[in-house]
């Protein structure tokens, strides 16, 4: 049988592939993680990754592996977090992410709602960066996150949407396009977009103002992400930006379920 820090190792392994990264979320070192999977290795008796300098990679093996033991792993943890929230009732610790500064003061008066409303449970605020969310779900590190909507995965659960704002458009403070009062959705195709799925918020807009392209964000950027090098301009066609509450599947426990009625209820007082 495999033991629980075994089965941490090897999936989160199999998600970040990376051995740093999956040190740093297991709180291990490095040499702890190459060593429980190697003895792991070698008690299967093949490889389940392929390493290189830089990265590993899943083998055919690893890879049937990890889609076994994953859906099995999320309903053992979820059946225990279940039976600890049936004996505890509404206490013990909600952990919840946010991503951005507006996220997070958002959440400085949701979480006083939910202590007001439930003291004997405590809650913890902790910074994400938007591709920390999806892993940190998947492994427990927090119990559910304000972030934007969709994600686009399968096993997270879209929470109430609380926030709606523009969308606008993150370019070169030099850009033809920061001389204009707006922008429609077409003008995206004479542009290089980038991608935020492997970068932080400050990572992008320096690119941004190094002119490597342009990034769409939401009206909130020209309050929080003021900069010389990056102008801010409204599209008059675009759908708005949606922030919300997500938690996995397994992770709709009684705190979860409060901890989103109690953002309601400030949202809608405000």
């Amino acid at each position: 049988m495999l033991e629980r820090h075994e089965l941490e190792a090897f999936l989160t392994l199999a998600e970040e592939l990376h051995f740093g990264r999956t040190a740093e979320r297991l709180h291990v070192s490095t040499a702890r993680i190459s060593q429980t999977i190697a003895k792991l290795e070698r008690r299967i008796g093949v490889p389940l990754f392929h390493r290189t300098s830089r990265r590993a990679e899943l083998s055919p093996v690893g890879r049937d592996l990890y889609e076994e033991l994953r859906p099995a792993w999320s309903r053992i943890t979820a059946a225990v977090t279940r039976a600890v929230d049936a004996g505890r009732g509404l206490s013990g610790r909600l952990r919840v992410a946010f991503t951005g500064p507006a996220a997070g003061q958002l959440l400085v008066g949701v979480a006083q709602e939910f202590r007001d409303r439930h003291p004997d449970c405590d809650v913890q605020l902790r910074e994400a960066q938007l591709p920390d969310v999806l892993p940190w779900l998947r492994v427990g590190t927090v119990d559910l996150a304000l972030t934007l909507h969709p994600l686009g995965a399968e096993d997270v659960v879209l929470g109430p949407v609380l926030v709606r704002e523009a969308r606008m458009l993150a370019v070169p403070a030099g850009h033809p396009y920061a001389r204009r009062e707006a922008l429609s959705a077409a003008d995206l195709n004479r542009v290089t977009v980038l991608e935020a799925e492997a970068m932080t918020f400050n990572e992008a807009l320096t690119l941004v103002g190094a002119g490597e392209g342009v990034f769409v964000v939401g009206a909130h950027a020209r309050r929080y992400f003021a900069r010389p090098d990056v102008a801010y301009v409204r599209f008059t066609d675009a759908e708005p930006v949606e922030w919300g509450l997500v938690w996995h599947t397994d992770g709709a426990t009684a705190r979860v379920r409060a901890f989103s009625a109690a953002a309601v209820a400030v949202v809608q007082a405000v």
